[in-house]
């Protein structure tokens, strides 16, 4: 059986399924079996879907008008539809022309699965010469301390003479929360 997927990104009246619902029913998709959401596709609580992948079982088609419609990113994309695979059930994009009980559209599909972890190779790779090209320099990545060193030394000092967690906060202006997170991190640190 082919299950419909649709999906516009606003709920309003700019954008319409029609287009979408007509080229799902052309391609032979009953109009009952047509799950619809009106939302962002970078949502993650995309109701119709989670319908939809409910709803499919062994041996049906999961049909939807173009890639972009189904999944929040490429990656995202491979993940449905392995998990789909996985189950038995196929994939049909009717824009591009994929359909995973094919063999082209098999083929098709572990082109798109190499380009997504190619990108994610890229991105990885770049970000880690970033890292080491700003660690070359002297410049270490990750979040400003909350509270510097000297000021923390002078701090610790006061503690261990015997001055409250209050009176620290109200002498070296600093909020009780951030002392208390940043006295529980040297503590980890400590241990490990």
């Amino acid at each position: 059986m082919l299950i419909g997927y649709i999906r516009v990104s606003t709920d309003g009246d700019r954008q319409s399924t029609d287009l979408q619902r007509d080229a799902l029913m052309s391609a032979g998709v009953d109009e009952r079996h047509i799950f619809e959401d009106k939302a962002s596709g970078s949502k993650d609580d995309r109701i119709g879907l989670a319908q939809a992948l409910e709803y499919v079982k062994e041996g049906d088609v999961l049909v939807v008008w173009k890639l972009d419609r189904l999944g929040r990113s490429l990656p995202h994309l491979i993940e449905i539809v392995s998990q789909l695979k996985a189950k038995g059930i196929g994939f049909k994009s009717l824009t591009e022309g994929m359909d995973t009980s094919s063999p082209s559209g098999e083929l098709l599909f572990h082109v798109f699965g190499a380009l997504a972890q190619f990108e994610r190779s890229l991105i990885q790779e770049r970000v880690n010469a970033g890292l080491a090209a700003a660690r070359k320099r002297g410049r270490i990545g990750g979040r400003p301390k909350a509270i510097p060193q000297e000021k923390m030394d002078a701090i610790l000092e006061a503690l261990n003479n015997g001055m409250s967690k209050a009176a620290v906060c109200r002498t070296f202006e600093v909020k009780r929360s951030t002392l208390i997170d940043t006295l529980n991190h040297i503590q980890l640190c400590t241990y490990n």
